[in-house]
């Protein structure tokens, strides 16, 4: 490892080690070659082009495909003392030409770019003579046309590519299954011998999914013991974000809205107001979405069903940035299987994208309705392995499975019988015997199948029905009212009577029962620190409000909460026992140290 590398370290950074791949990857592009670099949120990507871009002669150059996370990621680094600045439109004309100044004048070690901005041809005219030590596109998953988060002017980096093909290029990114994978290294011309795959799993992560029962009571149940912390709870329409963000503030939390509908500058208020807060609940569509580095966000709710397992896991990966133990649950039902359908369906993408977003969604139904633990469900999908890790709900409770072969062949044939035109409600009432008007009047009084599965309850009937829909056994009218119709897995179900094993259907909880047996997120930063110095870590905690108020800035670029529980514990009584604590480097000790050491001082 470059000694000049493990300096920049733990000068800058206050680390004296480097986690995992990060050390090869480094001491790769410091040496000139071109890194595909595949790492889980939180897992230190950033460290792998800040360092060699300041180790190497030049400016670094950075491709970030949101404002907001440019500029947290560049206060961030002003604070370690790093010459950082960020190129876009919102620049007055005076802070555009002395950034200019300062890009040709050798000033800055890191220029963070928008790709729409770097590819307007007066910009890379001006970059021509400038001397760049990389290139790093970061998000780059953006760029493949299969990805969840396919951005047109990602495709246009290519560009780029040529035009600085002597300079060392990176791509970076958290999420990418094996197609996207090789669809970054063809496009950016990055060979396979440069690609480091870090995994990923992200074990302080707790993953839960429920059927959906009360989506309010169990988001209020949820949230119950994670007061006082911050969380994003994810919403498919503007309209329930903006109703689920005033029925919070309803129940005492200071509850956010965030869609792409809302007027620029409110949304633009609530996300700073979520990053420089230390209690805020965000209630946000997916347009709430990469621009979010605060590293101390303990949980992550989705009320409705996501797009797919890569949607999924990255915005659940927005929970525990700081390697501290966070939260996550999925609530989905029946409801939200056929309304993602729908919008597959109806879209206007051509049959192999509409192929491929059936295939994903598969996928994600068959996370929620694993039996197994949902760890390994979700790290095969990206080829990636785990045993059972202990932390998801599956393995804290494993559901219990019946034989429902017989159950599925008379829903089956109750769906064929009545037509295949009716919804789950109906179908579950002529299972059970129910003897509506509606059910009489249609003569469905007097099928066979009528009031054959009194055996099972309504809620058991809902949840068989919505598993044999997760296994393509029955398939939904999205055009029409929700209809049921039996697909081709499920005539050949009935043709072949294969066994089939399903889950019990969950009983509804009592509430507080789950919170008894679940670890809360509550005070897991404080999980860290020792009983004797939780009010010391508070106070440290207040004293970095304080500074971070003072300078107009999110109290995570001042420290972690991590370093502050490690201050917690410690206990410096001098600059020098100060430095050995992670994550304080040499320009945060200069700036911070005194007062930080004087509320220790004074807790001692």
């Amino acid at each position: 490892m470059s000694p000049s590398a493990l300096e920049i370290l733990k000068t800058v950074y206050g680390y004296d080690a480097f986690r995992g791949p990060q050390a090869r990857i480094v001491e790769h592009v410091i040496g000139g070659n071109n890194a595909f670099v595949l790492m889980p949120t939180g897992g230190g990507k950033s460290l792998c082009y800040q360092i060699p871009a300041i180790a190497r002669p030049g400016m670094g150059l950075v491709v970030s495909p949101l404002l907001a996370l440019m500029a947290d990621q560049v206060a961030a680094l002003r604070q370690a003392g790093v010459r950082a600045a960020a190129l876009n439109s919102d620049l007055a004309g005076d802070e555009r030409s002395a950034l200019w100044r300062d890009v040709r004048g050798g000033g800055l070690d890191l220029l963070y770019v928008a790709p729409e901005t770097l590819l307007r041809p007066d910009v890379l005219e001006r970059l021509d003579g400038v001397k760049l030590s990389l290139v790093a596109i970061d998000e780059a998953h953006c760029l493949s046309q299969w990805g969840h988060d396919f951005r047109p002017s990602y495709r246009q980096l290519d560009a780029v590519v040529a035009r600085f093909a002597g300079t060392p290029r990176m791509a970076l990114t958290a999420t990418a299954d094996e197609p996207t994978r090789q669809e970054i290294l063809t496009h950016l011309a990055i060979a396979g011998s440069d690609a480091f795959i870090a995994g990923f799993d992200r074990p302080n992560i707790r993953y839960a999914v429920e059927e959906k029962d009360n989506p309010r009571a169990q988001l209020k149940d949820f949230l119950k013991r994670r007061r006082g912390e911050s969380g994003i709870v994810y919403c498919l329409s503007k309209r329930k974000t903006e109703e689920t963000a005033a029925w919070l503030c309803d129940q005492g939390y200071d509850a956010l809205a965030y869609h792409a509908g809302m007027d620029k500058t409110a949304r633009e208020a609530n996300q700073t107001r979520f990053q420089r807060g230390e209690a805020v609940v965000m209630v946000a569509t997916i347009a709430f979405g990469m621009g979010i580095d605060k590293p101390d966000v303990r949980f992550v709710v989705h009320v409705d069903l996501p797009g797919s397992i890569e949607a999924y896991y990255q915005e659940t990966g927005r929970a525990g940035r700081d390697g501290l133990p966070a939260d996550t649950l999925m609530l989905y039902g029946s409801g939200d299987i056929a309304l993602r359908s729908r919008f597959i369906e109806e879209s206007d993408a051509p049959d192999q994208r509409k192929r491929m977003e059936r295939q994903k969604l598969d996928a994600l139904l068959g996370l929620a309705e694993t039996a197994h633990c949902r760890r390994q469900v979700l790290l095969s999908y990206f080829g990636d392995h785990s045993e059972p890790c202990g932390n998801c709900d599956t393995c804290a409770e494993p559901p219990k499975l019946f034989d429902g072969t017989i159950a599925a062949q008379k829903a089956l044939s109750c769906i064929y019988r009545t037509g295949e035109r009716f919804g789950q409600a109906y179908v579950v009432d002529v299972l059970l015997g129910v003897g509506s008007d509606r059910i009489v009047q249609a003569g469905h009084d007097r099928i066979s199948t009528f009031g054959i599965g009194a055996e099972h309850d309504s809620r058991t009937w809902r949840a068989i029905l919505r598993q044999l829909v997760a296994l393509r056994f029955v398939d939904v009218d999205f055009a029409g009212h929700g209809g049921l119709s039996i697909a081709p897995a499920g005539r050949d179900f009935l043709r072949d009577k294969p066994k089939l094993m399903l889950r019990v259907a969950s009983a509804p909880r009592a509430r507080g029962d789950k919170d008894r047996r679940e670890r809360s997120a509550r005070g897991a930063a404080q999980a860290a620190v020792a009983d004797a110095d939780r009010d010391l870590f508070q106070a440290l905690r207040q004293k970095r409000m304080e500074i971070a108020r003072a300078q107009n800035l999110p109290p995570y670029v001042i420290f972690h909460d991590k370093t502050l529980a490690e201050l917690a514990a410690a206990k410096p009584s001098s600059r020098a026992e100060m430095a050995e604590v992670a994550g304080v480097g040499e320009t945060k000790l200069d700036r911070y140290g005194p007062a930080f050491l004087a509320v220790i001082e004074e807790h001692r």
